[in-house]
């Protein structure tokens, strides 16, 4: 039979730090500092797989509990105690410890061992009947409340009522006559709620503490923590089981949490808190306010030197930033506790950097260090943490930053009031492209329906907009311009808050704090002046050096490509012409392009885009001087660019000379049933070929103009959502005809590129043949994602929580790359594309271009490059980096 429990004490342990799959971070860390010679009281840890076996059996192995007597023996004799003993009692705390930190997610409980009898034999041994009475109602409380379901707020009102009653401020104040009546409150309470008096048998209180701290891997907030954070389901939670020590016996005594470091900034500072006379939810519950850590050098002189020297200790031998617990005991230091810090980004870059300064990690190392996802801290705005107002709901959190605004209901709203220089937040059920003029006035965007890639999040993310999508508590009245979150109602014009990086919606117009990277690529902050900046910056060119993968940026105009460019992209992945033609006086002449009643009219309207389109191109080729820049060719189903009826119908009706009922008929008859699956792409190429042509010619006439003023153009145009090598090359054979044209016209020469966006099943499938055609690959992830597993991505969302949440899915598809089935494809494509072709240049340009896992992913998978979103382009330089092994 595998060992099971594992015992540390005396400056020995049968476990080390490299054990932390086994025994979780918090045993594997007591272990490693008890070999260590840090001060640790004596305990055992159970490993996290009987926690799974509780779990599936709901019951611990028959053999499991032999083994925890004879730990329990083993930490009597070091401690020189007895378990239940009456004179000498040994009492322990009980706490969880699973293989990734979640703090404060699953229970802990201390002081397990007292009764009516052992809380006599510690008063006696402690010289303090008020201290062991003390313990002994803290046990109550927590083990009613953990083990026996006992409501907190129960024992709470009970305890309030006796700090009345002796004129206490404070439980440290409250005399031993009134503990003692308090225990014998809480034993009533405990025997009125559950019929059953409080277990006097101090090793049926240990069995309940432990299949509590089990239990507590499956309570909501640690399932959400898991989900949020990526930690796998199993193996579950260790026990630990820790003889007590304590810090509520007297002026002598304390407990306190501290970091090595400052955990906001990073600065190289001693942090944290601490309590005389208190134990350690005391620091926690707010009852007490704890004292910096700095003032327990006058109030614990010994103690806190040898705390210096421990943290210093650990943190050079844990080679990181060091979150430590800790207690004394009349003079004497306790660690409880070490494990890696949570930070900020911004501390997360510093500690990453001082680490490599100090010679304690290498720059690899510090790589890994940082995790990628954090950086959007680094790059948008956010709450001001001094900021104090009631979270109105809570939705996905599409795209990060804060943004206060008033509500408004419709974009034509959000652009004639922006215009009037009002800060407005679009709030719609869901967004369309009709949308569009509405969400670039917003200052963000607030979403009942939609998920993480729904239209909103994509355009907000690639705007650097601040977006919450998916709210499902928010019901959205456009008729009346209001939403309601139960009682409470929001009417247009009044003001709220977003907060895109945690989901919250607030009432009220909230203050923000910019970003330090943002000032500094506006140009008003100076590098000098900016040190989060310059670590930001640093990590990133240590990332750049060390990255295969290149980093390009899905932007559409020229503003969102120097954005790019300024974040470090390495060009453009995906320009998304549609985009282009829902601005100002543009949506006119596409519609005029759309209901005209022969390719004459088509070409017509089209002629008055090809200047704009031209005109966006040359700014884009500029900015990307010297850098690729794929260009996809129209997408959308043309119904997307019409009106659907009101004034607007009737103003375009006007505009293009038909009645309305005309144009209302056509609207009809462009409408389809699944649009994501019916005329858009490479589909309306071949249908009207005058759009390619005129999109052909826009670029290559952009490419000649802006190569004539020195530029560097590198173009490469993309033929989108192709399922045959036919359709393939009947659109490649168009934009060749214009090249040529253009060259001809012009005299000049332009090298250019013509792929396509691999987003069908059947395109995969057959990549071999479309490759002997096409210069390169792009896979688009996110429609690659609907068809291959058969969802919406926009009505997905209302089941899609529910199948991460019972571990259908692993993750939300469409934010995490499904590996094993459209991962498969990518690999399958890649590998046949380049058996035609060798050299065959290979990205991806959907929404996981920016992922972490899915950036991985491609890096492994051999592609050249991922696109993504402007604002996620130093996420994936650093997870590009991070991919690299060795």
């Amino acid at each position: 039979m595998q060992q099971s429990v594992f015992f540390f004490g005396n400056g020995r342990a049968e476990a080390t730090k490299d054990d932390r799959d086994l025994l979780g971070g918090k045993g594997a860390n007591l272990a490693e500092m008890t070999n260590l010679g840090v001060p640790v009281p004596p305990g055992f840890t159970i490993a996290c797989t009987l926690c799974d076996h509780y779990l599936e059996q709901h019951a611990a192995p028959a053999w499991l509990a032999p083994e925890v007597e004879r730990a329990l023996k083993r930490l009597e004799e070091a401690a020189g105690r007895a378990f239940g003993d009456r004179r000498n009692p040994l009492l322990v705390s009980v706490r969880s410890g699973a293989r990734v930190s979640m703090p404060g997610m699953m229970e802990t409980i201390l002081n397990l061992g007292l009764n009516d009898e052992t809380v006599l034999g510690l008063a006696e041994q402690s010289g303090s009947e008020r201290f062991a009475y003390d313990s002994y109602r803290r046990l109550l409380q927590m083990y009613g409340d953990v083990v026996l379901n006992v409501p907190m707020h129960d024992f709470e009102h009970l305890l309030a009522a006796k700090r009345l009653v002796a004129g206490a401020r404070t439980d440290a104040e409250l005399p031993a006559e009134s503990l003692k009546t308090l225990v014998l409150e809480y034993q009533q309470l405990i025997r009125s709620v559950t019929g059953k008096p409080f277990p006097h048998d101090p090793r049926e209180q240990l069995w309940g503490a432990i299949e509590a701290v089990w239990k507590s891997w499956t309570l909501k907030k640690a399932v959400d923590y898991r989900r949020v954070n990526g930690i796998a389901e199993t193996p579950g939670t260790a026990v630990n089981i820790v003889a007590m020590v304590f810090g509520n016996l007297g002026d002598d005594s304390g407990t306190g949490v501290a970091f090595t470091r400052d955990p906001s900034t990073g600065e190289k500072l001693f942090y944290g808190e601490f309590l005389v006379n208190a134990q350690g939810e005391d620091v926690v519950a707010g009852i007490r306010t704890p004292e910096p850590i700095t003032a327990m050098a006058q109030k614990l002189p010994e103690a806190y030197a040898d705390l210096l020297r421990t943290q210093s200790l650990l943190e050079r031998h844990f080679r990181d930033m060091q979150d430590l617990e800790f207690t004394v005991e009349r003079g004497k230091l306790y660690l409880l506790q070490t494990r890696i810090g949570k930070r900020t980004a911004a501390a997360a870059v510093r500690i990453a950097r001082d680490l490599v300064n100090e010679g304690l990690i290498s720059r690899p190392e510090a790589i890994q260090r940082v995790p990628a996802h954090q950086l959007d801290q680094l790059l948008h705005p956010i709450i001001d943490p001094n900021a104090k107002s009631e979270v109105l709901c809570v939705g996905l959190p599409a795209s990060p930053g804060a943004a206060s605004g008033i509500a408004v209901f419709d974009a034509d709203a959000a652009e004639a009031r922006a215009a009037r220089g009002d800060a407005v937040i679009l709030v719609r059920d869901e967004t369309t492209p009709e949308d569009f003029h509405g969400i670039v006035a917003a200052r963000a965007v607030l979403t009942a329906r939609g998920g993480m890639t729904s239209h909103a999040a994509v355009v907000a993310r690639g705007m650097g907009k601040c977006a919450v999508v998916g709210c499902g508590a928010i019901r959205v009245d456009s008729v009346h311009r209001r939403f309601t979150v139960g009682e409470v109602e929001v009417n247009e014009g009044d003001w709220i808050t977003l907060d895109g990086g945690t989901g919250e919606v607030f009432r009220g117009d909230l203050p923000t704090v910019p970003s330090e990277v943002m000032q500094v690529n506006a140009g008003t902050l100076t590098p000098a002046d900016a040190p989060i900046y310059r670590g930001f910056a640093e990590l990133l060119g240590w990332a750049d050096a060390r990255r295969r993968l290149a980093v390009r940026a899905n932007a559409d105009t020229p503003h969102d490509a120097r954005v790019a460019r300024g974040f470090g992209a390495e060009g453009i992945g995906l320009c998304r012409t549609e985009h282009m033609f829902f601005d100002g006086d543009r949506i006119h002449g596409m519609r005029e392009m759309i209901v005209a009643h022969d390719e004459g009219g088509r070409r017509r309207a089209l002629a008055k885009l090809l200047p704009m389109q031209r005109g966006d191109f040359e700014g884009i080729f500029e900015a990307m001087d010297g850098f690729p820049v794929t260009i996809r060719l129209l997408d959308p189903p043309l119904h997307e660019f019409l009106p659907h009826g009101g004034e607007e119908a009737k103003l375009l009706a006007r505009r293009v000379g038909v009645t309305r009922r005309e144009l209302m008929r056509v609207v009809e008859s462009l409408r389809e049933s699944n649009p994501m699956l019916g005329h858009r792409g490479c589909r309306l190429g071949i249908t009207y070929p005058e759009i390619t042509e005129m999109q052909a010619r826009a670029i290559f006439e952009a490419a000649t103009a802006v190569a004539r003023r020195g530029i560097i153009v590198m173009p490469e145009i993309m033929i989108p959502l192709v399922s045959t090598v036919a359709e393939f090359r009947n659109q490649r054979q168009i934009v060749d005809r214009v090249a040529a044209q253009v060259a001809k016209e012009t005299g000049a020469t332009v090298k250019y590129l013509v792929g396509t966006m691999i987003e069908l099943p059947r395109a995969a499938l057959t990549a071999r043949a479309i490759a002997a055609e096409a210069e390169f690959f792009s896979f688009g992830t996110n429609d690659l994602t609907q068809t291959t597993l058969g969802l919406s991505r926009d009505d997905a969302g209302r089941f899609l929580p529910f199948y991460v949440e019972k571990g259908i899915f692993r993750d939300d598809p469409f934010q995490v790359l499904d590996v094993e089935g459209v991962g498969r494809l990518i690999e399958l494509a890649t590998a046949e594309g380049r058996g035609a072709r060798a050299g065959l240049k290979v990205g991806i340009c959907g929404e996981h271009g920016g992922e972490p896992r899915s950036v991985a992913f491609c890096h492994g998978a051999g592609l050249d490059y991922v696109s993504c979103s402007p604002f996620r382009v130093p996420i994936a330089r650093l997870a590009a980096a991070q991919a690299v092994k060795g």
